[in-house]
């Protein structure tokens, strides 16, 4: 579906105690209780592409409604008279494409990260000709044709995937599903990254099959890992144990709750040649750090990545607690003298909290510790200075006594 000229674009206004500064100054996103929502605004189909006006009605931005959702309104272009279509698509798609030719000599990365690529709640990660698109918002459900062709157009790629799975979906109000929209995908492809190989799974893995936000914090902690015993912790597809094989790693062990993930780590470890120094064990993660230390076990290099424990404001106390714990069995497996990296993808836990959380558990664990480093999301994951919410990842790399 694309946005026609044939009949008047629909208008909406901000309540004269909403901010409309913010949006003049590039805040993408309007809230259910700053917008006037009369029985106009509520009866609009949920991806409506409107006008919004400020309290004195002036015209501030082209928008996207969902009155389903808490985000009623994301800007999608500040030229209140935009009009959104395939030509718009390929222009914000040219200009994320240009920034990703520039960072990376090969074509794996991702290509849109949604506001900060003009693009509210499109994902879209490449995979050399493989495209795998996650719409999370009801606009980009709604012109997904035109997305796919003018993606094909941009990139080059010859396969694009609607991945429609996730929470972002569920708070948009739009159902799950998977499919190819054009080309066809005969398996795990390779992913070559900080020398390693991956197989990323495009249809049946975890959101777009690989998460290519760790690139740069996998290369700190494979500087770390030459010679050392490695273990990861939420491993998924091997993504810190095979850059630490990469790096010179004598031996590494993967765990995590997914076979099938495991066996795509094991079958990426194998692409590269370190198929030998390469293990894995499969569990619940607590469980498992539990069981290590029980063995008497220990490693140069700890990394643990769990999913966001702390995906909504309502979950971060519990979430903290999760992170504290991770952090105090994971330190007690590190060799004195050793590191531990710990991660957080948790956009209710922002860095301070996390970090106090990761000291308490090293702390519990009867270890000490310096913060070496701090790493967050490669700059294919770019963020806008408005939104705090884009910095979710947070790598924490501590050297223990």
């Amino acid at each position: 579906m694309t946005e026609t000229t044939a009949r008047p674009r629909p208008v909406v206004r901000l309540r004269p105690k909403a901010e409309a500064r913010a949006i003049r100054h590039g805040f993408p996103w309007v809230y259910g209780d700053e917008l006037v929502t009369d029985r106009r605004t509520q009866s609009m189909a949920p991806g409506t592409i409107a006008t919004l006006e400020d309290a004195e009605r002036r015209p501030l931005a082209t928008v996207t409604v969902n009155p389903n959702s808490k985000i009623i309104a994301r800007v999608l272009d500040r030229n209140p008279e935009a009009v959104i279509d395939r030509d718009w698509l390929i222009d914000r798609l040219a200009h994320a494409q240009a920034l990703r030719e520039r960072l990376f000599d090969a074509p794996f990365y991702r290509l849109v990260h949604a506001e900060a690529d003009g693009l509210p709640g499109v994902i879209i990660d490449r995979f050399g000709d493989v495209a795998v698109v996650q719409p999370n918002a009801a606009w980009a459900e709604m012109m997904i044709d035109d997305l796919a062709s003018a993606l094909t157009e941009v990139a080059g790629v010859k396969t694009v995937i609607k991945n429609g799975s996730g929470r972002a979906r569920g708070l948009e109000g739009l159902p799950e599903e998977t499919l190819v929209l054009n080309g066809e995908v005969s398996g795990p492809i390779p992913v070559p990254m900080n020398g390693a190989i991956y197989m990323a799974d495009v249809i049946g893995g975890q959101k777009t099959g690989l998460f290519f936000d760790q690139r740069p914090n996998h290369a700190f902690a494979a500087r770390l890992a030459k010679g050392a015993r490695v273990l990861d912790v939420f491993s998924h597809v091997g993504g810190f144990a095979l850059a630490c094989l990469a790096g010179g790693a004598q031996s590494a062990l993967s765990v995590d709750a997914s076979a099938a993930a495991l066996d795509l780590a094991r079958q990426g470890a194998e692409a590269m040649g370190g198929g030998a120094r390469f293990s894995t064990r499969q569990g619940d993660a607590f469980a498992t750090l539990e069981a290590l230390g029980a063995e008497g076990e220990t490693f140069d290099v700890v990394i643990c990545d769990p999913p966001a424990f702390a995906p909504s404001k309502q979950a971060l106390q519990a979430g903290l607690r999760a992170y504290e714990r991770v952090a105090r069995l994971a330190a007690q497996l590190v060799a004195p003298g050793g590191y531990l990296v710990l991660c957080s993808c948790s956009h209710a836990a922002d860095l301070v909290q996390f970090r106090a959380a990761s000291a308490r558990g090293i702390g519990k664990g009867g270890r000490r510790s310096q913060l070496i480093h701090t790493g967050y999301a490669g700059p294919d994951h770019p963020m806008l200075p408005q939104l705090a919410e884009s910095g979710y990842l947070k790598s924490l790399f501590f050297r223990l006594d």
